[in-house]
């Protein structure tokens, strides 16, 4: 492995991704993949897939607390930050400033370079899911394993559906894929013990007294961030499914119109980066509390905080739970049936989306040969399909 990095290298790595990560949260772990895993090797094929197991278990922004649980990992709690704030600022600065009227991008209908985008994110997880599955179903139980995953989640849709198959495979693989005679896996000094117990009393501790405060209260600010914070903390599967919940908590009270939601939502779907970043622009146009770029940064900590809390919390003691043969079998499960939900996520909805004509399969197939060659990187493959994409589609 190469020696630890600093934390303006995790930040600038991080705002890399930050800057050129196209199409959603399951895209967005195989750019991780790419740059941290591949390129970097700042951790192994094996830790990555136990960190998105674990950050597919929590509630919050999967992707996000991925590249958050990779920098507090390497570098703490400051290392998290880094990688958290790099990755999250290009696409939040982005969301204020279309709230602050740069409605000339076009991005709220159908246009030839955003079909592009969503043909280069076929072609990002297509070449994710291949290069995982060899290494983490290096074997027919496992591939089995995987397929039946993918099946589950496609004939069953939805976050808890994902846990469920996560849980399932994680007891198969108890079960079933132990490997007698492997050495311990040493553990990694992801934070100690009582830091992760703070941070797990702090997350609920501000999931009861928000709501308690934010009514006694009735400060628009506390307001805000008991909304966003609750968003945030009791959403599973991801940036998608917190659209509606949002749209009840910010549309239905009058504080913004169903247009104006409409609008970020489509703005987001366009935008490199975490899709929590609507908060950002939807604290900033709501007409309660502060508004403006204040009202955006206080509405985008709360929707984040929890979810990086839970991470911070939780990696601590998972560290040291992943290093026992027991749980060293399950998570070879638990890595299985990763690949099959990210396989079955490739399927819908990101091949439902991308692949709508033969130019467009055209387009991913010759993406996914860019990717696999390992001379082009994805950022020039994410440019390139825009560019195509406006041209041609």
């Amino acid at each position: 492995m190469p020696p630890r990095p600093s934390l303006p290298g995790i930040f600038l790595a991080a705002l890399r991704l930050g800057c050129t990560s196209f199409g959603g949260p399951v895209a967005h772990l195989a750019y991780f993949r790419a740059e941290y895993v591949v390129k970097r090797r700042w951790l192994d094929e094996a830790h990555y897939a136990d960190l998105v197991a674990l950050c597919q278990f929590l509630p919050g922004p999967a992707s996000s607390q991925t590249g958050f649980g990779i920098g507090y990992e390497l570098r703490g709690p400051a290392g998290g930050l880094a990688a958290w704030l790099g990755f999250t600022l290009p696409s939040a600065l982005l969301m204020l400033g279309f709230a602050h009227g740069v409605a000339s991008l076009g991005v709220t209908g159908p246009t030839g370079w955003l079909q592009g985008l969503k043909v280069a994110a076929v072609a990002v997880v297509a070449q994710a899911v291949w290069a995982m599955g060899r290494t983490l179903c290096p074997d027919w139980p496992r591939r089995a394993l995987a397929l039946a995953a993918a099946g589950l989640v496609l004939w069953l849709p939805g976050a808890w559906s994902q846990l469920a198959v996560l849980g399932l495979g994680a007891l198969f693989g108890w079960g079933f894929l132990r490997a007698p005679g492997t050495a311990p896996v040493p553990a990694t000094t992801a934070g100690h013990r009582k830091t992760g117990a703070v941070c797990l009393g702090l997350f609920g501790l501000l999931l009861g007294l928000l709501p308690v405060a934010a009514r006694l209260t009735a400060d628009p600010r506390l307001e805000i961030f008991d909304r966003f914070y609750r968003a945030g903390a009791l959403v599973f599967g991801g940036g998608h499914v917190i659209l509606p919940l949002l749209e009840r908590e910010v549309v239905a009270p009058g504080w913004l119109t169903p247009d104006q939601f409409l609008a970020g939502y489509g703005a987001a779907q366009a935008l490199p980066g975490p899709l929590f970043s609507l908060g950002a622009y939807l604290g900033a146009v709501m007409g309660h509390g502060p508004g403006g770029w204040g009202g955006g940064l206080w509405a985008l900590l709360a929707i984040f905080l929890p979810g990086l809390l839970l991470v911070a919390g939780v990696l601590p003691f998972w560290q040291t739970l992943r290093t026992r043969p027991g749980a060293q079998a399950a998570l070879r499960g638990a890595n299985a049936t990763v690949v099959g939900v990210l396989l079955a996520a490739f399927c819908q909805p990101v091949c439902t989306a991308g692949l709508v004509d033969g130019r467009t399969v055209a387009l991913a197939v010759a993406g996914f040969i860019a990717l696999q060659s390992g001379r082009i990187p994805a950022w020039a493959v994410v440019t390139a399909a825009a560019g195509l994409g406006a041209l041609l589609l």
